[in-house]
């Protein structure tokens, strides 16, 4: 492959691409199935992702950055107009859509409503996918796509499943052809352009989401307050965090009998920390009630949720 004047292959593409879709239909685990790691959060429970988190790809004749964004939905709370507003933004930024429809469920109301969405975005290319065909009958997928082919005038429309990896791989041709041709726009190596400490905390908002009721989910926030190698210990780093719930109830709930669902969160986490980092921690996690947090505008500055 020769080389253009500015140093990239000859048709080498670089951009931005985003997944949208409700709450819940695979859009993370896809993203990390494309980047080959775990860069975004991932459980069953809807609206798990906060932030727009950025998956790096590379290719030898391209560079594709996902964007994983929050489910869109009808807010209820000043976080959820934070993140939908965080959603809208994002679309206009970036080179193509994915618009995540999973396989084993008739398609609904929030993803009628999406795709309403994204008829107003006239200049960006929607790439439709549906998601978790691992969960459905081959019947139940092409009916599927046929139904999420009514839903507008997309590029493509294509079935995958991170989880076992069917067509994963052309769902990243299919994003690729949509970039503009350019230089790579991350070194290579690179996989996501988050801080350490932001994916750190929301591995540990991970470990704590596991097994917990259903009301706590959107109660929980994370915040690393400390990160530093131990002094002495090349081979350990010490991690202060604190979750935050919005009530007393549900710190009782994530701390556990005696500490024990505690105990469990912190080593779950602290696997998947030593995971990322490729060194041994220590991690201390406190558990402390901020009343309301999710309404309040100077929590949530303070939690990192800015308007």
């Amino acid at each position: 492959m020769t080389s253009s004047g500015d140093g990239a292959p000859e048709g080498h593409r670089a951009g931005f691409a985003c997944f949208i879709g409700r709450p819940n239909v695979g859009k993370s685990t896809l993203m990390n199935a494309l980047v080959g790691t775990k860069v975004a959060i991932t459980s069953s429970r809807p609206q798990t992702t906060r932030r727009a988190i950025r998956g790096i790809v590379h290719r030898p004749d391209a560079q594709l950055v996902v964007v994983d964004t929050p489910g869109l939905h009808k807010p209820r709370t000043l976080l959820g107009e934070r993140l939908d507003s965080l959603v809208r933004s994002t679309l206009t930024e970036v080179d193509a859509i994915g618009f995540c429809v999973p396989a084993d469920q008739p398609v609904g109301p929030g993803d009628k409503y999406i795709a309403r969405e994204l008829a107003g975005v006239k200049k960006t290319p929607v790439v439709a996918i549906v998601t978790k065909t691992d969960l459905a009958a081959p019947q139940q997928v092409a009916e599927q796509l046929l139904a999420v082919g009514r839903l507008g005038e997309f590029a493509d429309i294509v079935p995958c499943s991170a989880v076992d990896g069917f067509q994963v791989g052309l769902v990243g041709d299919l994003l690729i052809s949509h970039l503009p041709e350019g230089m790579p726009l991350y070194p290579e190596g690179d996989l996501t352009d988050e801080p350490e400490q932001v994916l750190i905390s929301e591995l540990i908002r991970e470990a704590a989401l596991e097994g917990v009721r259903d009301e706590l989910p959107h109660s929980i926030a994370v915040v690393v307050d400390e990160m530093a190698p131990r002094e002495g210990r090349a081979d350990l780093v010490d991690v202060y965090a604190h979750l935050y719930v919005e009530r007393s109830s549900q710190k009782g709930i994530i701390i556990g009998h005696k500490g024990s669902r505690l105990r469990e969160v912190g080593a779950a986490a602290r696997r998947q920390i030593e995971a990322l980092l490729g060194t041994k921690v220590f991690l201390d996690l406190r558990v402390s009630v901020l009343k309301d947090w999710q309404r309040d505008p100077k929590q949530l500055r303070r939690l990192g949720f800015y308007d």
